[in-house]
């Protein structure tokens, strides 16, 4: 279940830092979070698909990581990213 690409794309604009920006902290946690929901709208319907679980999991540590980072490194960033993905401390 891969990002449509309009949908990043819409993603990428919303949360680039500059105009070419594809790769900054912020627009990785922002695609992680999307890719996350798409998960954990699979696993209501398929509730014994554990390979996927565990790629679930490693996209959460990955964000995790991400968010320590910005955290770390610009604390206002990192409030206003929680604040617009709707994501708990």
């Amino acid at each position: 279940m891969a990002l449509v690409k309009e949908k990043k794309t819409k993603i990428i604009d919303e949360f680039k830092v500059h105009p070419r920006d594809t790769g900054s902290a912020e627009v990785q946690i922002a695609l992680l979070t999307e890719r996350i929901n798409m998960l954990g709208q699979h696993f209501k319907q398929h509730v014994k698909d554990f390979n996927s679980r565990r790629g679930l999991l490693q996209l959460v540590g990955r964000r995790r990581r991400l968010l320590n980072y910005l955290k770390k490194n610009d604390s206002a960033k990192y409030e206003a990213i929680l604040a617009k993905l709707n994501l708990r401390k």
